[in-house]
């Protein structure tokens, strides 16, 4: 194919696509002519601006072919008639040829092949020559920059040399008029130059600080363009580095996290950066000193509206920039202020702030306890002029403190103090101050027992971490009576537990045996009649106990903390018993501050009527609904009820699901003596299921809050509830008339022809306890008088509250509790006085000691509830055959 120049038709149309390559010698060149002299460089490696027409190419051998084009031009596909080459010179212009010319030579008869395929070379990525361009652009406006300020310098300096020529014009016109003030003008001419000379280098270093602040604002930028494209192009070669701008911002930002005082730190070091580059940049473009331009930087800063009055081009622009900074300073600085308050109200909202106190009581956790508990606390305190709750829990501090309103009770001076946050946290604990606390109370969560006693279990142990140390005791409140072991082994010495499940089904089967015995329990536990005391009487040191009884004329000794036995307590002590240097007594009184002992006074003793108390008889007993401890009830009853018992067991579960039931909970059946199992199945809501049961024949009835509601206190007390008016409803329709009136002609009068009053005297017949979660449904059966209630929940809650306030009350009621020991009994008056018979509460008490009992109260014939601690003692009543003593005796 003619290389020809002159022959040049009209150019193609170009490829979207043109790549060039420059071999070191063109490969369409004779040799002859590669060989005419030495090699010289290619003078240019730019492009023709004409192309290359299809005549003057010559087409390569086609194993050499580098297109990218897999279709031949249309030369390639028309046939030519062969010529011979033709020699030419060396061309600069053909220094470069295109890849798809590069096509070997073939016969002109045959038709061309098509060119093999050849992986194209991979182009530089589309966001290098982004960075690349703007890099060029910033460079190029830092120059342009640079070139104007130089400029406007030589300017400078050609006006100041003008200014000299004219100064020097006009000093020599005036030594020609005036010869005399030749020295003056000299004076003045020099004064002049050493003026001039002082203000070119004062003009260089404004140029020079303007310059600075202009480099110091640019420079950074620069620098992380510059940075962040060297990443860029690594990565874009296979490296796996992270880019510098995501590592510039992952360091600010745990710069920021970590350091609380970080944001204000950078925004005033971000000011004092724009007030310097500022004031030297007005340095560079006013004749003002540079303390004065650092000062009206700092105004312009500080506020916007101060750069109206600049003048000049240079002074508006540099004033207007910092005015802009100072705006954003101003919204930075304004956002900052507004989130410090906002986190600061947030986390007061929330309770996250740290509690300041120290003697207070700290209740970690959150049930249907709480209330009678804040109750009781805040009853007690009373005496002290008020005092502190801190109440944690994992709730929102604002629905702790609505929910404690509702509960519609009398803090009596008491402040209670709510704060949101997690009792396993050692940083919560110590938010609260729980070092500081006399006592720490933990209440068991709701929910599945053994859940709930190792969230106890956890809690003691974070307790026991906490490394200030402990001032007061852990009361901890667990489901299970066999995970006490447990707690106590963690805890240690701090630590005293109340199992609320056995306490309750334990005072169930008293109550249920001596009815009327769960209000007394509520006075005696409660804060707001007469409580446990324990204290140190140094001027009953050798007295006896005999004695002791009836030194207090405002309280009722019941006990002995004996200090010669490592403090062991002792309920109803032989009389013979020595107070020893070191004993406490253990009274029951009105509170710690209102009794103390008085002179022994003349009391006549005497001789009870009866020595002994007539044999137990066999009783019938029945179980509606399933406990957790029901193994341990049983075990109980079995141990105060009398050989040929019965306990009938009627609820929904399985008779084979009730003994495997009761075997894992450690029940041996061969070990029951004295009670016998009957075991029915159904539903004590359905009446049908209970007409099936000998209702009238059972002395005692126990409606137990069941297993599978006991979770919702409302849904159990309304399942009691209704079992309740069905079991005393098929006893009154099955009960004689004539036996169900009884011979109570008030109380006929009273109730005959209704319901209710049928079922009052159905009342009469067996002793229906019901287990009450809720204290409102108190009420419905207080006023109904259906049923000798248990409030389970508030009594638990009365026993947390004494422990809380003195941790040995806990020995006490343990005791009273237990299988073994004392208990609280209720004794018919023919025990201790004869009929009609004038005695003293004192005198009672001094009979009673001769059974070895402690009589702390009574209750009268016609009275609701009973007198426990008897206001006075000394003074002589006449006693009715149906009065009854409330006395603490060991169990029979």
């Amino acid at each position: 194919m003619p290389l020809d120049p002159d022959h040049s038709p009209s150019p193609p149309p170009q490829p979207p696509h043109r790549d060039w390559f420059f071999p070191p010698a063109p490969p369409f060149l004779p040799s002859s002519s590669r060989s005419l002299g030495p090699r010289a460089p290619f003078p240019s490696t730019s492009r023709s601006y004409k192309p290359y027409s299809p005549a003057d190419r010559r087409p390569l051998p086609a194993p050499r072919s580098r297109s990218r084009s897999p279709h031949p031009s249309p030369e390639q596909q028309s046939p030519q008639p062969p010529s011979a080459p033709r020699l030419r010179g060396w061309d600069p212009r053909y220094a470069g040829v295109r890849r798809g010319d590069a096509q070997a030579p073939a016969a002109a008869a045959a038709p061309p092949a098509a060119p093999p395929a050849v992986p194209d070379r991979k182009s530089p990525p589309a966001s290098a020559l982004t960075l690349r361009w703007s890099g060029m652009l910033s460079a190029a406006a830092i120059l342009l920059c640079f070139a104007s300020l130089l400029h406007r310098n030589f300017s400078l300096h050609d006006q100041v040399h003008h200014l000299r020529g004219q100064l020097g014009a006009a000093t020599a016109k005036l030594q020609s008029c005036i010869v005399v003030m030749d020295s003056s003008l000299d004076m003045s001419s020099a004064f002049s130059d050493q003026s001039n000379d002082e203000f070119v280098p004062s003009r260089s270093l404004k140029n020079f600080s303007l310059l600075l602040s202009l480099s110091a604002l640019y420079a950074p930028i620069i620098i992380l363009k510059y940075i962040d494209l060297l990443s860029r192009l690594r990565r874009s070669r296979g490296s796996e580095d992270v880019a510098f701008n995501k590592r510039l911002a992952y360091r600010v930002d745990i710069f920021l996290s970590l350091h609380p005082y970080a944001k204000p730190l950078v925004l005033l070091v971000g000011t004092m950066l724009l007030i310097g580059l500022g004031g030297l940049a007005l340095y560079g473009v006013t004749d003002d000193s540079l303390s004065d331009c650092l000062w009206l930087s700092w105004t312009f800063v500080a506020d916007a509206g101060n750069h109206a009055n600049a003048v000049g081009l240079g002074p508006k622009l540099v004033s207007v920039s910092i005015s802009i900074g100072g705006m954003l300073v101003f919204a930075m600085m304004l956002g900052l202020v507004t989130d410090s308050i906002s986190e600061k109200f947030d986390s007061l909202r929330k309770g996250r702030s740290e509690v300041i106190e120290q003697s207070h009581t700290l209740i970690l956790g959150w049930s249907d306890k709480l209330g009678s508990l804040l109750n009781q606390i805040c009853i007690a305190n009373e005496s002290l002029g008020g005092g502190t709750i801190v109440v944690m829990a994992e709730r929102d501090k604002e629905e702790m403190e609505a929910d404690i309103a509702k509960m519609e009770f009398d803090l009596k001076g008491t402040a209670v103090i709510c704060r949101s946050g997690s009792p396993l946290i050692l940083a919560d604990l110590k938010k609260v101050s729980v070092s500081k606390a006399r006592a720490i109370v933990v209440l068991a969560e709701e929910g599945n027992a053994d859940q709930s006693d190792a969230r106890a279990l956890r809690i003691v142990l974070s307790l026991t971490g906490v490394k200030e140390g402990l001032r007061g005791h852990i009361v901890v409140e667990l489901s299970d009576l066999d995970n006490e072991v447990l707690v106590k082994l963690v805890g240690g010495d701090l630590v005293e537990t109340v199992v609320a499940h056995d306490v309750i089904g334990r005072l169930m089967i008293q109550c249920a045996r001596q009815p009327g015995l769960a209000q007394i329990w509520e006075d005696i536990l409660g804060f707001e009649n007469c409580e446990f005391y324990i204290k140190r009487w140094p001027q009953l040191v050798g007295m006896q106990f005999e004695d002791v009884l009836i030194s207090f004329p405002d309280a009722v000794p019941c006990g002995i903390k004996m200090a010669s036995y490592g403090g062991k307590i002792i309920l109803n002590p032989d009389d013979c018993y020595v107070l020893q240097e070191g004993d406490e007594v253990i009274v029951i009184a009105e509170d710690d501050d209102t009794y103390t002992p008085a002179p022994l006074p003349k009391v006549r003793r005497g001789y009870p009527p009866k020595d002994f108390v007539g044999p137990k008889s066999p009783e019938r007993i029945l179980f509606c609904g399933w406990r957790r401890d029901m193994e341990d009830m049983i075990m109980v009853l079995d141990a105060f009820l009398a050989p040929g018992s019965e306990l009938w067991m009627f609820n929904d579960v399985p008779e084979i699901d009730r003994e495997r039931k009761l075997i894992e909970g450690g029940l041996d059946f061969s070990r029951l003596e004295n009670i016998t199992l009957v075991h029915r199945e159904g539903n004590a809501v359905i009446r049908r299921h209970l007409e099936s049961l000998p209702l009238e024949s059972f002395d005692s009835i126990l409606i137990l809050a069941d297993e599978s509601v006991e979770d919702s206190a409302i849904q159990a007390d309304s399942r009691s509830l209704a079992t309740l008016l069905l079991i005393r409803d098929i006893q009154a329709k099955r009960l004689p008339y004539k036996e169900a009136i009884g011979s109570d002609g008030f109380r006929r009068s009273l109730s005959e022809g209704s319901w209710m009053g049928e079922m009052q005297q159905a009342s009469d017949k067996s002793v229906i306890i019901s287990e009450i979660l809720d204290p409102r449904t108190k009420n419905l059966l207080y006023m109904s008088k259906i049923s000798d209630y248990v409030l389970s929940n508030e009594l638990v809650s009365m026993a947390l509250a004494m422990v809380a306030e003195d941790r040995q009350i806990n020995y006490v009621l343990e005791e009273l509790f237990a299988e073994q020991g004392n208990e609280l009994q209720i004794r018919q008056s023919d025990l201790y006085l004869r009929e009609d018979e004038e005695l003293s509460f004192f005198e009672v008490m001094l009979r009673a000691r001769q059974r070895k009992e402690v009589v702390i109260g009574y209750r009268l014939e016609d009275a609701e509830r009973a007198i426990i601690n008897p206001p006075d003692k000394a003074s002589r009543r006449r006693w009715s055959p149906k009065d009854v003593f409330v006395a603490i005796a060991e169990k029979e």
